[in-house]
């Protein structure tokens, strides 16, 4: 990840292009394994889903279509939480370390998400 705990961007639609470009970075450093190669595939279509989604969501019609479109933002930051999970980088620790941190800024936008959507109901 470039940014530190403490230096996360606030604005959603960077915070989510630089998920998506780290997920991205992080797949080009993965052992080619097909496990890896389908895996990372998959990673990198639901990472980039969230980011596109917040953009669609910002230009949303309406607030059901506001809705919507951050319900999927989250369902795709949950989708690549999964994904993050089942890419094999043992055992090379700096690849571990990158996964966790990862994983948890994919955790952290399903809640950010999540709380979009309750405060917005």
């Amino acid at each position: 990840m470039t940014q530190s705990q403490d230096t996360k961007p606030y604005d959603l639609e960077v915070r989510t292009f630089e998920f998506a470009r780290d997920v991205r970075r992080f797949i080009k450093r993965l052992v080619k394994t097909m496990c890896n190669q389908e895996n990372g595939r998959q990673l990198i279509c639901s990472s980039g889903s969230v980011g596109a989604n917040y953009i669609e969501a910002n230009e949303a019609l309406g607030k059901k279509d506001f809705l919507m479109r951050v319900k999927i933002c989250r369902k795709e930051a949950k989708e690549s939480n999964y994904w993050l999970r089942r890419i094999d980088v043992s055992p090379n620790g700096l690849l571990e370390r990158e996964q966790d941190a990862l994983t948890q800024e994919a955790a952290e936008l399903t809640n950010i998400f999540g709380a979009i959507v309750r405060k917005s109901q």
